[in-house]
């Protein structure tokens, strides 16, 4: 490719990944102010409100993808996602280096749970998508270990990104306790995901105008399912050691996600 063709494909890239974060926004406001509000209004039952919501979110980050695919933006694959379709009771746990990683996952699982920041309920774009999905909040204290046991027995699965946020590029992976501590104390197996992008955009260091000189390749990887009864072999064993030896081993697994793009 000639580098006339390099630069016009550079700027055609960086045009439409403008567009795809405005139709991200405009998509969400809509979701927010008109499709959640009529389901509030017309859906008397909780559980069957926020699976439709929760339906409707996932067929939205589909159709999201879709066009950022089409329109070359990016390229995604997720591989062995009819694995992770039908997982049940279980936590997912993924390494999160860009914006878009909830997205990935929720596009192939049209009822999963998720963990999220209290700070994005003020963020105008997600927060109606928050609370009309009823997503667990981080900040719910007492109350968090025993919905999400609730909600793991009944089947759900709940994204977790043990990080709590983005990965900064080029420091070490430090995870937080919170992913192990609910798997520990809820009994819950977990199934590692290792997410990977060939370039750097929307990550921490990245703004969205930060387009590559290529194409970015977005790779899903479902791996091992971690049955936690491995970490917790006893009932004297202490809950709080068995969540640090099980935060380690998830540490060692998700810096896999590291490696270079063709290794994993």
């Amino acid at each position: 490719m000639s580098p006339v063709a390099v630069r016009l494909n550079w700027v055609w890239r960086l045009c439409m990944t403008g567009f795809c974060f405005v139709l991200f926004g405009v998509g969400g406001l809509l979701l927010s102010l008109v499709w959640f509000n009529l389901l509030l209004m017309t859906v008397r039952n909780r559980h069957t409100r926020r699976r439709i919501a929760r339906h409707s979110i996932s067929a939205s980050f589909r159709f999201f993808l879709w066009v950022a695919k089409k329109v070359g933006a990016l390229d995604y694959r997720i591989e062995n996602a009819d694995t992770l379709r039908n997982e049940q009771g279980c936590l997912i746990v993924a390494n999160h280096p860009t914006l878009i990683d909830y997205v990935l996952l929720a596009s192939v699982v049209p009822d999963m749970d998720c963990l999220v920041k209290s700070a994005l309920l003020k963020n105008p774009f997600v927060s109606g998508v928050i609370r009309a999905a009823d997503y667990l909040i981080n900040s719910q204290g007492d109350s968090l270990l025993p919905e999400s046991r609730q909600r793991l027995q009944r089947g759900d699965t709940i994204l977790v990104f043990p990080e709590g946020t983005r990965t900064t590029p080029g420091e070490k992976m430090v995870l937080q306790r919170g992913a192990a501590n609910i798997a520990v104390r809820c009994n819950s197996d977990l199934r590692i995901v290792l997410i990977r992008c060939s370039q750097h955009l929307l990550d921490k260091q990245s703004r969205w105008y930060d387009v590559p000189p290529e194409k970015p390749l977005f790779k899903v990887l479902v791996r091992e399912r971690v049955e936690i009864s491995r970490f917790c072999e006893t009932n004297t064993q202490e809950p709080s050691l068995a969540a640090r030896q099980l935060n380690r081993y998830l540490l060692q697994k998700l810096q896999l996600a590291e490696t270079p793009l063709s290794g994993i």
